[in-house]
């Protein structure tokens, strides 16, 4: 049995450490200590010194007594904000919450744990597994820069298979498929004037970029694909004609080519809407779609996984993204577990311990599984 003491005390002493996105110097340190403690060889890279942060990540090795390929658990060290002075509310009810006034850190707090807890549980018992590695990534927050940093090649993982713990929702389903996600900027110049004096001379940025705003649809485009207006910065003051609009948003789309080809229909209509403007149309790509096919290994390891611990094994796609996306794209085939987080991202979020407790069984299982 996963001890339900220790999992409960080991997630709100995390969630009282501070780690938001680029400074997770203090949480690595304590979690690097944790994993030797449990018998991992632990390293951590340079990530941090890539990405502006002050942190790196946290990679761990663990040899097995099963005679078959290691397995990659995958989460990340960083919370959005509201975080500072974090702090866990343990309710009559099994919830876990915040105090109301920052984020839990549930997200990724119960994807460590759970991982830590179900491999503690696996060594306490001699209980004989697959080998293990632990890759605990920084800045995930921020489109995965911490993944992206990782050294693939010269510290290069083991594992051809993946189980990224990171996903909403109680533990039993996992994220076979997730998006491209691409960032959009149009900057619209125009020229400026006297807006009393001499309006005719000046060219209304702004009044450019409504025309191709009203002609966009954010929102859902269709069953796979979402397009959003984020931001509209302009203006300086009310008596100028503004020479500046900048609108920005973003695409997200499980089929690759139909995020490329929104991101570009974006980008006509602000060129056709212009008129005497000049149309700058910038794009990011952050994240590039995959899917993991239901029959794979991974993914049927999983479902046996989930049968033995009477979980629901449910399969979904999903718009968010995850490190899943960035390991995909070096070889590596995974699916994202849902871990018992809820309302993430905000002073809502919450976790439940039974869903601590099934999320550690669900990682000693997959490990336990020889095929």
């Amino acid at each position: 049995m996963i001890r339900q003491e220790r999992i409960i005390n080991e997630f709100c002493e995390l969630v009282s450490i501070d780690s938001p996105s680029y400074k997770e110097r203090m949480i690595t340190d304590v979690i690097k200590r944790r994993l030797e403690a449990i018998g991992f060889k632990v390293q951590e890279d340079d990530a941090g010194a890539k990405t502006g942060g002050n942190a790196g990540n946290i990679y761990a090795y663990m040899a097995g007594k099963l005679d078959a390929e290691p397995i990659l658990f995958c989460a990340h060290t960083d919370t959005v904000e509201p975080s500072g002075g974090k702090r866990a509310v343990l309710h009559e009810d099994g919830r876990i919450t915040s105090t109301g006034d920052t984020v839990l850190g549930g997200d990724d707090l119960c994807g460590i744990v759970e991982i830590m807890e179900g491999i503690r549980h696996l060594e306490e018992e001699g209980i004989p597994h697959r080998p293990v590695e632990v890759v605990l990534m920084a800045a995930e927050e921020v489109f995965g820069k911490g993944a992206k940093a990782y050294d693939y090649e010269g510290r290069g993982l083991r594992s051809k298979e993946a189980y990224v713990i990171d996903m909403s929702g109680p533990a039993g389903s996992a994220a076979i498929a997730a998006p491209t996600l691409i960032g959009w900027e149009a900057r619209i110049k125009g020229v400026a004037a006297h807006a009393g004096f001499a309006p005719e001379t000046g060219i209304n940025a702004i009044l450019a970029a409504s025309r191709a705003v009203a002609l966009l649809s954010p929102g859902r485009i269709s069953r796979d694909t979402t397009m959003n207006i984020g931001t509209i910065k302009e203006g300086i003051a009310d008596n100028i004609v503004p020479d500046s609009c900048i609108v920005k948003g973003e695409v997200r789309s499980l089929n690759h080519g139909k995020a490329l080809e929104t991101i570009e229909q974006i980008r006509e209509t602000f060129k056709a809407q212009a008129g005497p403007s000049e149309v700058e149309f910038l794009v990011e790509p952050h994240i590039y779609a995959y899917h993991t096919p239901e029959d794979h290994p991974v993914v049927k390891r999983f479902i046996r996984a989930c049968d033995k611990l009477g979980l629901p094994g449910t399969l979904v796609s999903t718009l968010g993204g995850s490190d899943n996306n960035v390991l995909a794209q070096q070889g590596i085939t995974g699916i994202v577990l849902s871990c018992g987080m809820y309302n993430v991202h905000s002073t809502r979020e919450y976790t439940c311990i039974e869903d601590l407790l099934k999320g550690a069984e669900l990682v000693a299982e997959l490990l336990k599984d020889e095929e």
